[in-house]
């Protein structure tokens, strides 16, 4: 059929492409995933690109540029690409393709299941029509596309283990939706290239997530710093709360000291730190913290990664942080 988009298929593995196996589902390309290519092909000019085929607790930094590297170099001769991926780390690797392909000249969706195509109730089939359907809607910037919802690649978040509704838009507007009406976008929060797309696919894996507890020993900073580590996000509590007392503070102002690049987000699963507001989170902007402000954990991660892996100073790190780069974060 004339004046079919094209659309290429990377496939990464994950549940999605999944086969009954000896110990339990594992990723691999099925005859059912052909089938319902060739379902959609009626609809779109498919090219179909094996990337690789893990489970996507087993995809690491390293993936990420191996994916990141095949957008960009087999973008050429296609009005959008959609990445097959296991749904565990998906927003992950979502996030982190955000910042490694700066001002992407089109649509990068990433989609998966909870069930694999070849279970007969599968949200696969759904989720790949969604995927498609924004690849080819011709508006740049990498998605994630699941249970008929298009969010940003970088506000995305898991926040169901096994229910189709899987993923969330946080803090953040959807980007798009399915409705009787078709895929409806909001223009207000689609990315604007601004400037001729790049890929930077530098990272530093030296970034560490901690989660505060109550009574977390501080000296856990100083053994990340002994450990190599360079960047540390912490998840505080509430706006961004920590334990002021009983040395509370001396882990931070060590890591600091030694040019580790501290980023405080919250706990919560909405709304912003906001270190202004308490006692305790003015002492922490006084150290010289980064605040995550309405970041996801997801995208405070990986920008901090690909910053400290462009060589950037703790400094402009911090400056780096204020800026919307890939839409992580909301203006104002």
């Amino acid at each position: 059929m004339p004046g079919k988009k094209r659309i290429l298929l990377l496939t990464t593995g994950g549940t999605i492409a999944s086969v009954p196996g000896a110990d339990g589902l594992e990723p691999r390309r099925s005859e059912v995933m052909d089938r319902e290519l060739h379902l959609l092909d009626t609809y779109y000019d498919i090219s179909v690109k094996d990337v690789m085929c893990l489970d996507s607790s087993n995809i690491r930094p390293a993936e990420w540029q191996q994916m990141a590297t095949a957008i960009f170099e087999n973008r050429h001769g296609f009005d959008g690409i959609v990445v097959s991926h296991g749904t565990d780390t998906m927003a992950y690797s979502a996030s982190a393709i955000s910042f490694m392909l700066q001002d992407i000249d089109l649509p990068v969706v990433f989609t998966g299941s909870q069930l694999p195509l070849a279970d007969m109730l599968s949200d696969g089939p759904s989720n790949l029509r969604t995927a498609f359907a924004m690849a080819a809607s011709g508006k740049p910037g990498v998605f994630l596309a699941f249970d008929r919802k298009i969010m940003l690649g970088c506000r995305a978040v898991k926040v169901r283990a096994s229910g189709f509704s899987a993923f969330q838009s946080v803090n953040a507007r959807y980007a798009g939706i399915v409705t009787n009406q078709g895929l409806t976008l909001d223009e207000r929060i689609l990315p604007c290239p601004q400037a001729p797309a790049k890929l930077k696919t530098e990272l530093c894996e030296q970034v560490f997530l901690l989660k505060l507890t109550p009574g977390l020993d501080p000296a856990i900073f100083k053994a990340l710093t002994a450990m190599g580590y360079k960047g540390i996000v912490v998840e505080a509590f509430g706006l961004g709360g920590m334990n002021v007392l009983h040395r509370g503070l001396e882990g931070v102002a060590y890591a600091i000291e030694h040019d580790i690049s501290v980023v405080i987000t919250t706990q919560c699963l909405y709304d912003s730190s906001d270190l202004r507001v308490y006692q305790v989170g003015k002492k922490l902007l006084e150290l010289g913290v980064i605040q995550g402000r309405d970041m996801t954990t997801e995208a405070a991660m990986t920008k901090l990664m690909w910053l400290l892996g462009q060589g950037l100073t703790p400094n402009e790190i911090r400056a780096q942080f204020t800026q919307n780069l890939a839409g992580e974060i909301s203006e104002g």
